[in-house]
C-alpha cells in the first residue's frame, strides 16, 4: 500500500475478522493477544467461550474487529451446543476475513467439520497455532501442502499466540484484506461488550480453572446486580449448575473453593475496570438448564 501524499488524509481500513476453529486450539488466547487486553476467557476445558465476543484493535490506519467464537461442537447435541454452533455460523455469515485456527501440524475430523463451514467468498487465513510445540519444523511442509489441498487459503501464518512478535506479524498480514472504509469504533476501543458481561465471563473463567475436570462445562454465571458507585463496583452473581453434587464441587470444603473463585475473579475485575470491586457469589442448582431453550434465553444465549 503506497504512502499517502503530504497533507492527504490516510485511507482508513476496517473489517470484521472471525476467529474460528475446533475447541481448545487457542482461539481465545489468540484474540486476547491480538486485542492486547483480556476480553475473552481461557481455560483447558473445551467450550469455554460461549458467546460471540468482539475485540477491537486499531493500529495506524487499520481497525481490526475480531469476533471470537465458540469451538464448533460436534459430539453432543444439547440445546446449549446447538446455540453455540448457531453463534459460529452466524459469525461467519457477515465477516470480511476468516482466521481458521488449528494446532500446527495437526488436522482431525473436528477441524474438518469447522473447515466445511468457511464461506467460499471470503479470504481465509490459516493460522497454525502452538508452533512452539512442534519438534521438527521441517515436518510442517508436507502438512501445509495437504492443508492447501483442503482449502484455497489466502495466507499461511505459523505462530505462537503467546509471542508478541508473532501477533504483530499476523496483524500486518491481515491488514491488506480489510475493506477501505471508516472505523466502526473509537481508536482506543477494546470490545463492544459491557462490563456486566465481562464480569460474568471472568467469574466463569475462574470457575472452570479452579474446578478443573471435576465440573461439567454446562455451568454458567448470571449477574444479579451490577452497580457503579464512583470508583466502586458492587457485583452480585449466581453460579448455575445442574446437580447438587456440582454445587458441592464449586463451594468446596468449608466454602474455600468458592472463596478462591471470588477472590481471583475480583482481582481480575479490578484490573480490567480500574476500580475497587465488591463481589458476592452464590451457587444454585437448575437441573437440565443446558438443554432448556427458555433457560438458555434467560441466561443470555442466542
Amino acid at each position: 500500500m503506497s504512502e499517502p501524499t503530504a497533507g492527504a488524509a490516510a485511507t482508513q481500513r476496517c473489517g470484521l475478522i472471525a476467529v474460528v476453529g475446533r475447541p481448545n486450539v487457542g482461539k481465545s488466547t489468540l484474540v486476547n493477544a491480538l486485542v492486547g487486553q483480556k476480553i475473552s476467557i481461557t481455560s483447558r476445558k473445551a467450550q469455554t467461550t460461549r458467546h460471540r465476543i468482539t475485540g477491537v484493535r486499531t493500529v495506524d490506519d487499520a481497525q481490526f474487529v475480531f469476533v471470537d467464537t465458540p469451538g464448533f461442537q460436534t459430539r453432543h447435541s444439547t440445546a446449549l451446543n446447538r446455540s453455540l454452533n448457531r453463534t459460529v455460523q452466524g459469525a461467519l455469515a457477515d465477516v470480511d476475513v476468516v482466521l481458521f485456527v488449528v494446532e500446527a501440524g495437526r488436522f482431525g475430523l473436528d477441524d474438518a467439520k469447522v473447515l466445511a463451514l468457511l464461506p467460499p467468498d471470503r479470504p481465509a487465513i490459516l493460522v497454525a497455532n502452538k508452533l512452539d510445540a512442534v519438534q521438527r519444523r521441517a515436518d510442517l511442509l508436507p502438512w501445509l501442502k495437504t492443508m492447501q489441498e483442503r482449502h484455497p487459503f489466502a495466507e499461511f501464518v505459523p505462530l505462537s499466540a503467546r509471542h508478541n512478535a508473532d501477533i504483530e506479524r499476523l496483524l500486518k498480514i491481515v491488514a491488506p484484506y480489510l475493506p477501505e472504509q471508516p472505523w466502526l469504533y473509537e481508536a482506543d476501543a477494546l470490545t463492544d461488550r459491557s462490563d456486566r458481561f465481562l464480569a460474568a465471563e471472568l467469574i466463569r473463567e475462574k470457575l472452570f480453572r479452579l474446578t478443573g475436570d471435576e465440573l461439567p462445562y454446562s455451568a454458567t454465571v448470571v449477574i444479579d446486580k451490577y452497580e457503579e458507585e464512583g470508583a466502586l463496583r458492587r457485583i452480585a452473581a449466581t453460579i448455575i449448575v445442574e446437580r447438587d453434587a456440582h454445587k458441592g464441587m464449586v463451594i468446596g470444603d468449608g466454602g474455600e473453593r468458592l472463596k478462591r473463585i471470588g477472590s481471583e475473579a475480583r482481582q481480575d475485575l479490578e484490573r480490567l475496570m480500574d476500580a475497587k470491586v465488591f463481589l458476592e457469589l452464590w451457587v444454585k442448582v437448575r437441573s437440565g438448564w443446558a438443554d432448556d431453550e427458555e433457560h438458555l434465553r434467560s441466561y443470555g444465549y442466542e
